[in-house]
């Protein structure tokens, strides 16, 4: 059971950690899910296209960009928290076939009930382990393949290797796109790390993010795009100067001087991403 403060936030153990849903006071009918006190979400009900998290607007962006404007997309979700990215998807890209893969299952029904997505036949909420999720799917049978799981603010290691990789691969279609979410700091050696690894199966790619965390001054989340064609790096790029906090793309030479040296991770020596400094998480209460 869940209890409510004065004021209106909702609070319940769930199978990864205490969940809070937050009301946006400058939003109405928006939320923010956190997960242990850690950002996980945020979701305006009243309009799915406003993406409130910079990187989740990275990810928009990517979704934007790799087909033409409407067109519906198959979309493998791997990580659930609120639904923002499928709900966003559900509405620039009508007619779409998604499918969810979120390990817990308190977390879906919590969601299910307080911030209740559009019924959709073609969008479907299993919860699954991500990558169990992925062995058991057909060959070429996703566009797109999102990839946003995170537990205790962290990236479980079996979602970091080069054999979980080769499944994304094996079920995107020939022209489909791996996007990732990188939560990472100084000296960024998860990303790189990362980057070589996606790299060895879908070897074109780009990374996203601010300037800042790009350079490894700080923590921060970045977006990897990957695919077997060449990225929209022009367009990604006026989209990333554009936005409320301006970000960079690294492609090609500048990618490849980033990930220089990066060893590429297997399932025998995968870990956990880092966690985050203390402290770095505010959400006004």
């Amino acid at each position: 059971m869940g209890r409510r403060r004065g004021d209106d936030r909702i609070v319940v153990d769930v199978a990864t950690g205490r969940a809070e849903l937050v009301p946006d006071q400058d939003r109405p009918r928006s939320w923010t899910l956190l997960l242990d006190d850690a950002p996980q979400s945020h979701v305006d009900l009243a309009d799915p296209t406003h993406l409130e998290f910079e990187y989740v607007r990275r990810l928009g962006a990517a979704l934007d960009l790799i087909a033409p404007p409407g067109a519906p997309l198959r979309v493998l979700h791997l990580g659930g928290g609120a639904l923002t990215l499928p709900r966003y998807v559900q509405a620039t890209r009508p007619g779409s076939t998604q499918r969810v893969a979120e390990v817990d299952g308190a977390l879906v029904e919590l969601v299910r009930r307080e911030l209740p997505w559009p019924a959709d036949p073609r969008l479907k909420v299993r919860v699954a382990d991500a990558r169990a999720t992925l062995e058991s799917s057909r060959d070429a049978s996703y566009d797109v393949v999102v990839a946003d799981v995170f537990a205790g603010a962290r990236t479980p290691a079996h979602l970091t290797s080069a054999e979980y990789a080769a499944q994304v691969a094996r079920v995107l279609a020939p022209t489909g796109w791996y996007l990732a979410n990188l939560a990472d700091g100084p000296p960024l050696r998860h990303t790189r790390a990362q980057v070589a690894t996606v790299r060895q199966v879908l070897p074109r790619a780009a990374l996203v993010g601010d300037a800042a965390v790009l350079r490894g001054r700080r923590h921060g989340n970045l977006v990897l795009v990957a695919g077997r064609v060449e990225p929209p790096v022009p367009e990604l790029t006026r989209r990333a100067a554009g936005d409320w906090f301006p970000g960079r793309v690294l492609a090609g030479v500048e990618l490849d001087r980033f990930v220089a040296g990066a060893a590429v991770v297997t399932d025998a020596d995968a870990t956990d991403s880092l966690p985050p400094p203390p402290g770095i998480f505010s959400v006004r209460r």
